[in-house]
């Protein structure tokens, strides 16, 4: 895939595993929850969400393994079986039935990361307290309104994805 500014690929840190991705993602979060903060070992998540089926992994392979998650309902991680990085994991009990559809990128593992900064700051309020948040991105203490942050495009998209798996989008 190209666009204007080039082909959106990455992959792990020991290259064994490449992916690429057929469009822009529909939002990225920076996520600042507790169990992102301990699941990334970071002060916050960047994660670019994008319908599973434009994510093609172009070398190798990943493993999966679920991980708790304060749902209830786990949450998938796809790691490179050689360095064990995580590329992006699925939200098992996410909102509407999506979880198996949406992947969570992790932004940090795209070739040009520096594209992706968050769209908005979700779960600040167990933000880091040393973490400086732009004024011009939107931020929540909690989560946020999806039909007040996404973009009319994501928007669609989500819900045809919705439709896909027969749901409702909320």
């Amino acid at each position: 895939m190209t666009n204007e500014v080039g082909p959106l690929t990455g992959s792990c840190s020991c290259g064994s595993t490449c992916y690429e991705l057929s469009s822009q993602p529909m939002i990225v979060h920076g996520c600042h929850c507790r169990w992102c903060q301990r699941e990334s070992g970071a002060s916050f998540a960047v994660n670019a969400l994008i319908e599973a089926d434009r994510v093609t992994i172009t070398k190798g392979e990943v493993v999966e393994t679920l991980v708790p998650s304060q749902s209830g309902a786990g949450q998938r991680f796809s790691r490179c079986p050689t360095c064990q990085v995580t590329l992006w994991t699925n939200y098992l009990g996410m909102r509407g039935g999506l979880g198996e559809v949406v992947r969570f990128i992790r932004a940090g593992t795209l070739d040009d990361p520096d594209r992706f900064p968050p769209d908005v700051h979700i779960f600040t309020s167990t933000k880091q307290p040393w973490v400086t948040l732009p004024k011009d991105v939107p931020a929540f203490e909690e989560y946020l309104v999806i039909k007040d942050i996404w973009s009319p495009e994501s928007l669609v998209r989500r819900k045809a994805l919705h439709e896909m798996v027969g749901t409702e989008s909320p």
